[in-house]
């Protein structure tokens, strides 16, 4: 009967069993080393056999980690066991340490010294930097290495005081300056990218960053940061233009003193400037310490910025800005998959004028360039045709400072050297500087047959020509300037008063309306109150008389989390317009009676916490698209058809039978995984093609 119970308890137990649904964080281990770890049980116990000592061991999560990194240091980096010591007393001057080093690697021509010094922790622990310090300094290891089986962090022991980020682990047979003075190209960091090989995040990179430095750098960390992404989005694009002939990452540490890194980076910073102007100031400088930035920059080295998308930037820049209050203003980045949806269904075409009026860091203005180049941005920049569309096509407003220099950046990186997003208060023309009229002026709407109107316009920059515009205007906060409520009928009161205060939201439907020409198309994001509070009738009705009303996106309510729980939807309206002469885009009779639209998010992406919710493959890893992105599980757009798409793309490019055949498995093992759901977006395009709405148009049906 024991043994029977004992049987059946050891058919059961398995790693997943053991780490309690934590599995799925041991990213850094292929599966096929996860799966060959074989757990036996003993005095109803289970133990893993230590692949150095030949001992059994307690399975716990720590010991786990450990043997799957023994495995991937014998079998991946070539070091034999005899080389290896596993619990290893560390020597404190004439004491030694309670705590034994859970793995010693021994210098090749010094047995007795240590090598490499390896702290293992169970998945999702976050603690034991410091102790590795601490046990390299006492044995002299120019090398330690933290994991957690979900992450790793290698650093270079280079003094006493003063550690590196290392790009990797040093193989049995290459020396420590091989690895640091190896120089790399675009195809190694591809390879090593450590957002795929470790499924991280820049926002948890840029948070080691600030636990290790740049809290106490006594700099500005959001400027620092992002002077540091900007030069690095530089060198890799020049990496990528290398042609045939392969240029070389400048954007690693390697063995270069910290004077010599910082003058390299100061280098690609002044040519990234002279690229992409009008973010920075001529005079701006790298601030951090030359110590501090090689610090840094060994976090950033190893990291792959430029995507199919900037999803990776704009994670990282929404963390930044939101850190430093742009939340308290009510004003929230809109999550990528929801920009994504709107810009589908609105379809802006090449040659129709694109604004956000409340760009923020410009989702919406840089998902709408890519959407009409064809869902396509890599490195290598954009072709003139490309560039052409985003320089004079696309425009942005915000009155953010730290927004606006996100915005133009990633704008102009896009467009590949010029943009037209400008530093302004759009509810309030009046104030705008002469730069911004200067911009705009010649997207001020005419008005032929009223010479009077038209020269009043152009004094007051209210009207304008734009055929489409996606915003998310912000929602904390009453506007109570009487300068500003003046401006606007709906800060009236039905006895011929004004109001003394109004929803900055509201302000911003109306503003809105007025920057599209007649039959122009919009997307704007909402309080899900203004929908249907008794209160906002008046706000209503006014959409109503102007525009019609397309459909309502009843978003999922942990969208916007963890920033606000605040419900929304997105409206989408096309602005009236009666004139029989207007193109079939821009025709937009009149009705009282029409279909409308209306669909509810039940997949939002995100969980509770406001943490983004990622489809999961057969192992409960992250799964990733054919662009090696986490796969967000939304009901926005339809998954399915859009992997499908990535596939059609990126055969045209692979030219090799091989690579494309791998590009097909690979998409074959994504597939399975993803739930067949149609997205909302493809649900108002096939309505709306039924409504003949000319602009309906499914991008991916030629896939």
């Amino acid at each position: 009967m024991v043994e029977n119970l004992v049987s059946k308890k050891k058919s059961l137990i398995n790693i997943d069993d053991i780490l309690k649904g934590t599995a799925h964080a041991l990213t850094i281990f292929s599966e096929e080393k996860v799966a060959s770890l074989e757990i036996k049980i003993k005095s109803g116990k289970p133990y893993l056999k230590c692949i150095v000592t030949g001992k059994d061991r307690p399975a716990k999560p720590e010991e786990i980690v450990r043997q799957l990194f023994l495995k991937m240091l014998i079998n991946d980096y070539g070091y034999p066991p005899e080389r290896i010591a596993v619990e290893k007393p560390v020597q404190f001057g004439s004491a030694v340490h309670e705590k034994a080093a859970d793995i010693v690697i021994s210098d090749k021509d010094d047995p007795g010294s240590a090598y490499i010094i390896v702290e293992c922790k169970k998945p999702k622990r976050s603690d034991g930097l410091e102790q590795l310090k601490s046990y390299c300094h006492a044995e002299g290891a120019p090398i330690g290495i933290w994991t957690n089986g979900g992450e790793s962090i290698i650093l270079h022991r280079r003094d006493p005081n003063y550690f590196q980020n290392l790009p990797g682990i040093p193989n049995a047979s290459q020396t420590l300056s091989e690895l640091l003075d190896e120089r790399w190209t675009l195809d190694d960091l591809i390879e090593h990218n450590v957002l795929v090989k470790e499924q991280t995040t820049l926002k948890k990179i840029i948070l080691d960053m600030e636990n290790l430095v740049l809290a106490n750098a006594g700099v500005d960390a959001f400027e620092e940061v992002f002077k540091l992404i900007y030069s690095k989005l530089y060198d890799e694009s020049q990496a990528a233009q290398g042609g045939k002939q392969k240029r070389y990452l400048q954007f690693r540490v390697g063995g270069a003193t910290p004077i010599e890194f910082k003058h390299k980076i100061n280098d690609l910073f002044e040519k990234a400037k002279s690229k992409w102007p009008g973010v920075f100031l001529g005079g701006d400088k790298i601030d951090l310490t030359p110590e501090h930035l090689v610090t840094c920059g060994s976090y950033l080295e190893n990291v792959k910025l430029f995507n199919s998308n900037l999803q990776v930037i704009d994670e990282a820049f929404e963390y930044l800005s939101v850190e430093v209050g742009k939340g308290k203003k009510g004003q929230y980045f809109t999550p990528r998959h929801v920009i994504d949806m709107a810009v589908r269904m609105l379809n802006p075409t090449i040659d129709e004028y694109l604004i956000d009026t409340a760009a923020g860091s410009c989702g919406f203005t840089v998902h709408g360039i890519f959407h009409v180049w064809g869902n396509e941005f890599t490195a290598d920049g954009p072709s003139k045709w490309q560039s052409d569309y985003a320089n004079s096509m696309v425009y942005a407003l915000d009155f953010d400072s730290r927004s606006i220099k996100i915005a133009k950046a990633l704008n102009l990186i896009a467009g590949d050297g010029r943009t037209n997003v400008y530093r302004a208060n759009t509810l309030d023309p009046r104030g705008w500087d002469a730069a911004i009229q200067e911009g705009l002026k010649h997207r001020l709407q005419s008005f032929p047959n009223d010479p009077q109107r038209d020269q009043w316009n152009r004094e007051n920059y209210r009207y304008f020509d734009f055929d489409v515009l996606l915003t998310n205007p912000p929602f904390a906060g009453d506007i109570k300037d009487s300068r500003i409520l003046h401006q606007y009928d709906l800060a009236k009161k039905g006895d011929n008063k004004w109001s003394n205060k109004i929803g900055r939201d509201v302000l911003f439907i109306q503003r809105n309306l007025e920057f599209l020409k007649p039959g122009g198309r919009m997307a704007i994001v909402l309080p899900q109150g203004r929908m249907n509070n008794s209160s906002d009738q008046k706000v209503r009705k006014y959409i109503s008389d102007n525009a019609r009303i397309l459909g309502v996106v009843s978003l999922h309510g942990n969208t916007f989390k963890p920033h606000t729980g605040t419900k929304t939807s997105i409206l989408f309206l096309q602005k009236w317009n009666d004139n029989p002469k207007a193109s079939q885009r821009l025709k937009c009779p009149r009705l009282n009676d029409y279909p409308i639209f209306f669909a509810v998010s039940e997949f939002g992406g995100k969980d509770n916490g406001g943490e983004y919710d990622f489809l999961k493959d057969g192992q409960g890893r992250k799964l990733l698209d054919l662009h090696g992105h986490p796969i967000i599980n939304h009901d926005l757009i339809d998954l399915r058809k859009e992997i499908k798409n990535q596939l059609h793309n990126l055969l045209k490019i692979e030219k090799k039978l091989e690579d494309q055949n791998a590009l097909k498995n690979k998409y074959n093992y994504i597939i399975k995984y993803i739930p067949e759901r149609e997205g909302i977006s493809d649900k108002f395009i096939t309505w709306g093609k039924k409504q003949r709405f000319i602009f309906c148009k499914d991008e991916m049906e030629d896939a």
